[in-house]
């Protein structure tokens, strides 16, 4: 009788057991969708502010948004003035105005630099004398901007400063690197 008994509390404590199981797992479930729904809907709110207030943004001063951008990054303002730019592979030469550093500004990660550089030399050819994003040092500093550091709007409103301060299109452009040349 005792064994039956124990047979019988035992039984219903597992029953109750994979009970409980199935509702905890019910309700993880549940939480997990609405966190999902809460993230949808967060995202979509920032998309609605954003759409709002792009249409409200206005860059009046490109060399002033850029010199904001570079001091956001590099933690100090370097006073950029633009020397040069090419179109390919797109780049700004600047120069800091306070130290006379060599600043880079580019769309190409250092990966993509080290990938064009490996590439077959008869293409680089005829960017080797011309772009100095190929014979960047070793020692300059990358410094990477997107919307993350540098502003809601930064991918609104990076094609329209370059496009402004080189005179040339660039498109679809998330990030943009950039490259202080240590003397």
């Amino acid at each position: 009788m005792e064994i039956l008994l124990a047979i019988v509390v035992a039984s219903a404590v597992i029953f109750f057991g994979a009970l409980i199981s199935m509702g905890n797992e019910k309700q993880r479930r549940a939480i997990d969708g609405l966190r999902e729904q809460v993230t949808l809907w967060a995202m979509q709110d920032l998309r609605v502010k954003r759409e709002r207030l792009a249409r409200e943004a206005r860059m009046d001063d490109p060399l002033g948004w850029l010199n904001k951008v570079v001091g956001n990054a590099c933690g100090s303002n370097l006073n950029l003035q633009v020397v040069e730019s090419f179109e390919t592979p797109p780049v700004l030469i600047c120069a800091s105005g306070g130290d006379g550093r060599s600043v880079v500004i580019t769309t190409l990660a250092p990966k993509e630099i080290r990938t064009l550089k490996q590439t077959n030399h008869n293409r680089l050819s005829q960017y080797s004398d011309r772009n100095p994003i190929l014979s960047l040092p070793r020692n300059a500093t990358a410094l990477e901007c997107s919307a993350l550091n540098s502003g809601m709007f930064f991918d609104l409103e990076l094609p329209a400063a370059w496009k402004e301060l080189t005179g040339h299109a660039i498109a679809n452009v998330q990030r943009l690197w950039i490259y202080i040349q240590i003397r």
